[in-house]
């Protein structure tokens, strides 16, 4: 008996936009995984549960997105990271990135929540800049 045809994955981003940071709700990891991958696209996947500070959230994020041991664990670092060092290695397919269970604790509260989405929404912006897609997907614990 014939499968029934299968959209493609990337299809799942239809009606989203190319350069932005949104909360995961409808999607799930594997299905992003799954349009990553079909679209050549760079995926990077960071799983913050287990973090309850700043620094927590920086180096679960350093550890998860395999940067260099040099990497300065600070905001201004992780948004030279997600960009100026990527963007001189070469030609850059796109990045699907997804920030799961965010934690929300007295010492990674909302300001510091905003402050790191804000540093992936500034990354979306330089790359959209380059017309490069970059996409990002959010859930807070």
């Amino acid at each position: 008996m014939d499968q029934p045809l299968r959209p493609p994955p990337e299809s799942i981003f239809k009606g989203v936009r190319t350069n932005i940071v949104q909360s995961i709700r409808a999607f799930r990891v594997h299905d992003l995984q799954d349009a990553a991958a079909s679209l050549g696209q760079h995926f990077l996947y960071a799983n913050l549960a287990a973090a309850q500070t700043k620094q927590d959230v920086l180096d679960m994020i350093a550890a998860q997105f395999t940067f260099p041991p040099h990497f300065g664990k600070n905001f201004d670092a992780l948004y030279d990271s997600m960009t100026d060092p990527l963007h001189k290695s070469g030609p850059q397919p796109g990045f699907i990135v997804v920030l799961e269970q965010i934690p929300a604790t007295a010492k990674f509260d909302k300001e510091a929540r905003e402050q790191l989405l804000d540093i992936f929404r500034d990354a979306a912006d330089y790359w959209n800049d380059r017309k490069i897609p970059f996409r990002c997907f959010y859930s807070f614990l």
